[in-house]
């Protein structure tokens, strides 16, 4: 099995599908409202810093795991701690979280393709500003609409995914990925247009330091982590796809800068807009939602046929954006599956649909019919978004790092990050990785996630 296990094609097929599994609704969807919630700038100044410090070498951590035990998430740990019994449980892990994390994503998604619908009819440059703001909680809290539209984006992830690493994953992400930066900087571009948008670049630019809480630095470390998929077993599979040669210095910082410049891009695109609109920055998940269709009406009232074009392009971009994150996700179980039940790539994914499909439609109620379904005063959605980003992506972000610097060998992380001593830049500066792997990057996780119990 393991000598026919697909590869990524290249340095940039690698780049661009795992550039593809960060950069998503956790750069466009969370980030702005993330940002809004804990202090603008200042949010924006610790996260960049804790993605390169900390989430950075996390992610190294993932990627050298994935391509040494040449398996799936869950085997990875096993093979290499010689089927330790704990590790194998823990392997076991990180196959939950990701179809945890796609059961809700997949109804943010399928909110991305109601409003591509809704783009496409021209109903955004036809509606007054004010209406379009509160489009959104109109559309969630109802039934079976919000419930077809997930099911509709999970059904055409899923779909990707079938089609295999270099047809399917790979091939997607070279097509979309620059589609979608040119599109968020078409949109940056003129929401800084609007009336009132300067308020935004400068909630962006100015830091306000009395903002900043224990709490702050937990939230911004819990976002680095859900943008960058760690802890999600995704850069663990996609990393086991990655051929032996590949320089992972190159590939993984190639990705955590990507990810953080869209992410900024991102922000500079929406905050602008929310301002404008006089929407609250901390409007929470909804926030892009109530923004963007906002800049799209007042376009509609001076150039309606630029205002519905554009809105086409983009809220499909934000489709296949989102699509590029959920389907890293859906691999990491369906090559568990193949690995493990010896399913077909088919059989595998109809089975996460309909797992995935069945969870998803509960989160996807709970802003209607079961509103009043709370846990811990938080509906379904919620729970599983704050469970998964500051609970188990910072446990399973934790044991990853803590396996890659105390269980596996010195000699081997050395060997996998140098490529075999093929890269000497690499080597030279392997000492300073091998201490942010070994002790920073662990001891940071450790504070992080006791701070958001704790304060």
């Amino acid at each position: 099995m393991a000598g026919k296990r697909e590869k990524f094609g290249g340095r940039m097929a690698v780049i661009l599908a795992m550039a593809g599994s960060a950069i998503g609704l956790g750069n466009i969807w969370r980030f702005p409202y993330m940002v809004g919630e804990h202090g603008g700038a200042a949010f924006v100044i610790i996260y960049v810093l804790a993605t390169l410090l900390i989430s950075l070498p996390v992610f190294l951590a993932e990627v050298m795991i994935g391509r040494r035990s040449h398996s799936n998430a869950r085997d990875a740990f096993a093979r290499l701690s010689r089927q330790h019994p704990f590790w194998r449980r823990v392997g076991y892990l990180s196959i939950i979280i990701p179809l945890m994390i796609v059961s809700y994503y997949s109804v943010i998604g399928g909110w991305s393709v109601e409003y591509f619908f809704k783009a496409c009819s021209f109903s955004f440059s036809e509606m007054a500003p004010e209406a379009a703001s509160s489009l959104f909680v109109n559309f969630v809290s109802s039934s079976w609409m919000p419930v077809l539209m997930h099911l509709v984006f999970l059904a055409a992830s899923v779909g990707v995914v079938a089609g295999g690493v270099r047809a399917g994953i790979e091939k997607f992400s070279k097509i979309t990925l620059p589609l979608l930066f040119l599109l968020i900087v078409v949109i940056l571009i003129y929401s800084v247009t609007l009336p009132g948008a300067a308020a935004g670049v400068q909630y962006l630019l100015h830091p306000d330091w009395s903002e900043l809480t224990p709490r702050t630095f937990a939230y911004a470390m819990g976002q680095s982590f859900f943008s960058l998929s760690l802890g999600m077993g995704a850069i663990i599979t996609y990393g086991s796809y990655v051929k032996k040669e590949e320089n992972i210095l190159v590939t993984s910082t190639g990705t955590a800068i990507s990810d953080l410049l869209f992410a900024i891009l991102a922000g500079f695109a929406i905050m602008p807009a929310v301002f404008a609109a006089g929407i609250e920055p901390g409007a929470g998940p909804g926030l892009i939602f109530q923004s963007v269709p906002f800049v799209f009406a007042k376009m509609g009232v001076e150039v309606p046929l630029i205002s519905s074009l554009v809105a086409i392009v983009f809220f499909l971009a934000i489709i296949v954006a989102a699509m590029t994150s959920c389907i890293s996700l859906v691999e990491v179980g369906v090559s568990f599956l193949m690995e493990r039940a010896h399913l077909t790539r088919g059989r595998a994914c109809v089975l996460l649909f309909v797992v995935c499909g069945g969870v998803g439609t509960l989160c996807s109620l709970s802003f209607g019919p079961l509103a009043g379904v709370q846990v811990a005063g938080m509906s379904l959605f919620d729970l599983m978004d704050w469970v998964c980003s500051n609970i188990l992506l910072l446990v399973m972000a934790l044991l990853a790092v803590v396996f890659a610097g105390f269980i596996l060998p010195r000699r081997v992380v050395h060997d996998e990050f140098t490529s075999h001593g093929r890269y000497h830049f690499n080597d030279r500066i392997f000492p300073v990785v091998w201490f942010l792997i070994k002790w920073v990057a662990p001891i940071a996780v450790v504070i992080i996630f006791f701070t958001n119990f704790i304060l």
